[in-house]
């Protein structure tokens, strides 16, 4: 696991900074498996257990792999008002997946979250770190195009 050891000599084998590790390794692996999470504890010289309590702490960290492109259907009460769960059905439709899961060519992961705290653009989906407001199940479509060139809308 050379890779984790260049990411944690980046951030200086420091324990403080797990968080800013795991993120980045996370970024690299696209999930945290066992032995990255071994590893990281190994270098950084903190137990197992604290940097897998971490791993499953946040949100953000996954332990099973996870696509190239989170997405998020807003649920809050704007968005829900708005439409999210139409949103929802129109992107599970389209990737043909459900929330919690991830497409086979590991590009999408869909999944759901209480508010993204933009309710002025309600409803609100994120890919990635994009955020896609006012949106229209007629545009889910042309929004995947964006992260994926060769991607066929299975509606089309």
């Amino acid at each position: 696991l050379i890779r984790v050891e260049q990411i944690v000599d980046r951030h200086g084998r420091n324990r403080d900074n797990l968080i800013a590790i795991l993120l980045d390794c996370q970024e690299e692996f696209l999930h945290l498996p066992r032995e990255v999470i071994e590893a990281v504890s190994l270098r950084v010289k903190a137990p197992v257990s604290q940097v897998l309590s971490i791993a499953t702490f946040y949100r953000g960290f996954s332990l099973k792999p996870v696509g190239r492109h989170r997405i998020h259907v807003c649920m809050g009460t704007a968005c829900h008002v708005q439409g999210a769960p139409r949103l929802l059905d129109a992107v599970s439709r389209e990737l043909g997946i459900q929330r919690g899961e991830t497409t086979p060519d590991m590009e999408f992961s869909l999944e759901t979250v209480n508010c993204l705290g933009c309710c002025g653009l309600a409803p609100v989906v994120t890919v990635g770190t994009d955020v896609h407001g006012k949106l229209k199940q007629t545009a889910i479509p042309r929004m995947l195009r964006k992260y994926v060139k060769d991607y066929k809308a299975k509606t089309h």
